[in-house]
């Protein structure tokens, strides 16, 4: 574990390329991401996540995706989740709380047997994002509801059910993105609430979350911060520390996003400088991915503690 980097990286297809396997040898990332492009099978699957965790001797080695349901279905290949989105169930919770807790449990349980079937360990949900009427459809039905209340209760039952089953977990997109006019992989938000507006709203959502993992929102706040998204933000960090009290792993958001303006090393760097933990990039761009390696730290001891913890609830 000492000698893993602070990053997170993704790869190109279903098998690992001889030049990924000496990557993943020479820069020891703390974890893999896998998306619908690694995908195609359970049985190719989980030989890709067995591959992986030969090179690291490490069974528990963690290799993450985003299966929400609804339209991000990383598993899309193996079965389809399509109207099993975040708003289905938040519907289901105000119309028929008894029913929604049986869908809910049941899902994520069925969910986290696929996800075991192919050697993924964590899953990057939940998104507690509000739904706003007049923001980016990029959050759209992947939110459970406009109510703060709603989301951050779905929210816990989500991480609750995901930790039954042995699956760690990512609230995301910390501390908010559901205010967001534009889609960050595209653009930069700009979100213009006063702090006490979002402490009572959007923020209020990720309070008192029982996750090892957070990931940042590639938004600015204007009004606290004018020139920094969350992941590039100290000030941003601090709230996320202090207002909202998670304590644990923050990873970035996907450095690649065209939100963030600077360069593959500078959005490296000045994420680690924001406070941020571990980041992540995800297109398996080979070139960035060796930057990103070079410039990411060795796993400090927090990172260290913090995925002892997160081991242990394998166990």
């Amino acid at each position: 574990m000492n000698n893993r980097r602070s990053f997170i990286v993704g790869i190109k297809s279903t098998i690992l390329l001889s030049k990924e396997k000496k990557f993943l040898k020479k820069y020891k990332p703390w974890g893999v991401i896998l998306f619908a492009r690694n995908i195609k099978n359970i049985e190719q699957t989980f030989k890709l996540t067995k591959s992986i965790r030969k090179i690291f001797n490490d069974n528990k080695y963690p290799i993450l995706v985003d299966q929400e349901g609804g339209r991000v279905n990383r598993l899309k290949n193996i079965i389809s989740f399509d109207n099993l989105t975040s708003e289905f169930f938040g519907k289901k919770y105000i119309k028929n709380y008894k029913e929604f807790k049986f869908y809910y449990k049941l899902f994520i349980d069925k969910t986290s047997y696929l996800l075991k079937s192919i050697g993924i360990n964590i899953n990057t949900v939940p998104v507690l994002d509000l739904r706003i009427k007049s923001s980016s459809n990029i959050i759209g039905d992947r939110s459970f509801s406009k109510n703060p209340k709603i989301v951050s209760k779905i929210g816990d039952y989500c991480i609750q059910y995901f930790l039954e089953n042995k699956i760690g977990t990512v609230i995301k997109h910390i501390p908010g993105h559901g205010q967001a006019k534009v889609d960050s992989h595209y653009f930069t938000p700009i979100v213009n609430k006063s702090l006490n507006y979002l402490i009572k709203n959007d923020f209020k959502c990720f309070k008192n979350k029982k996750t090892l993992f957070a990931m940042t929102a590639h938004v600015i706040f204007n009004k606290i911060d004018q020139k920094n998204t969350v992941t590039h933000s100290n000030k941003i960090i601090k709230i996320i520390r202090d207002r909202i009290g998670f304590k644990n792993l923050i990873i970035s958001d996907d450095i690649s996003m065209k939100s963030l303006k600077g360069n593959v090393k500078e959005n490296t760097i000045r994420t680690f400088n924001s406070g941020c933990n571990l980041v992540l990039h995800c297109n398996a761009n080979y070139k960035e991915m060796e930057i990103i390696g070079k410039n990411s730290p060795l796993v400090s001891k927090f990172i260290i503690k913090k995925t002892s913890q997160f081991y242990k609830v394998l166990s």
